[in-house]
């Protein structure tokens, strides 16, 4: 293993153990989608129609693929925005940042941590899902691979977009609530937990704007039979779009992450 490696994997476990040891953290960015997945799931009944002779998919199976993508959106983006805030403004990233300590390790720690969080997360809600839900797990190679792509497609731009997104926080307690009104307005608005062609049009177009309408969209593709894709504002699934646009959002997210990310307190000279 080379030496960057091993401190890249070492700042990983610093992060994991980190993240863990900070309840407040680990309950809004590890808990929450989960819980919010088992309180509707459980709440809801109702099954949606296909055409005649289709089979019906039930409330559980529509949320599961929205709070997928809301799980990696809340990871990516509200975690690691939270999380590097605060270390920035407590002075960690300064001091750090003055240590033999490769700067990529630290982002590497970060971001892998994070994404292992989500993916376990993910793991749970679809696990309660199939056992508590009865959920159907997509079949064949194409749906997972999508799944693949707009799960790490998404996790990147949001990745890259908390870390840029880190330059308007002023101070380390304002961090959550600076991040987490911008992830409920956008979980709310992005078909996260209900049908997002019956939101009002307003809405749906300031969804757009952002990766988790995205997200969410490309996750339904995965979960949903193909008969679900006429619901859709556009009446398809329109993977190539949704590929496209998350593409487009890494590169906004790398180019505002070095336009606008810093290591010191705003207060620094």
């Amino acid at each position: 293993m080379t030496s960057l490696a091993r401190l890249c994997l070492e700042r990983t476990v610093v992060e994991w153990k980190t993240f863990f040891r900070n309840w407040q953290a680990a309950f809004f960015t590890f808990l929450l989608p989960i819980l919010i997945m088992v309180v509707f799931g459980s709440m809801f009944h109702e099954r949606l129609l296909g055409p005649p002779g289709s089979a019906q998919i039930g409330y559980p199976q529509l949320m599961l693929a929205g709070m997928i993508g809301a799980t990696v959106f809340s990871t990516a983006f509200s975690g690691i925005a939270i999380g590097v805030a605060i270390e920035q403004h407590e002075g960690l990233l300064k001091r750090l940042a003055a240590t033999p300590l490769p700067r990529a390790a630290y982002f590497v720690g970060k971001i892998v941590t994070m994404l292992a969080v989500s993916l376990l997360s993910v793991a749970i809600m679809i696990a309660i899902g199939v056992a508590v839900f009865d959920i159907t797990l997509p079949a064949g190679p194409a749906r997972w691979a999508t799944f693949v792509a707009v799960y790490i497609e998404g996790y990147v731009a949001c990745a890259a977009l908390g870390l840029a997104y880190t330059r308007i926080i002023p101070n380390a307690s304002a961090a959550p609530a600076i991040v987490q009104p911008l992830f409920l307005a956008l979980f709310f608005i992005s078909g996260t937990f209900t049908l997002f062609s019956q939101m009002p049009g307003w809405m749906q177009q300031t969804a757009a704007l952002f990766p988790l309408k995205w997200m969410a969209q490309g996750m339904r593709y995965v979960f949903l039979p193909d008969w679900f894709g006429a619901s859709e504002p556009a009446g398809g699934p329109e993977l190539g779009r949704v590929h496209l646009i998350l593409l487009a959002w890494i590169v906004a997210g790398l180019a505002a992450c070095l336009l606008f990310f810093r290591w010191h307190r705003r207060d620094d000279r």
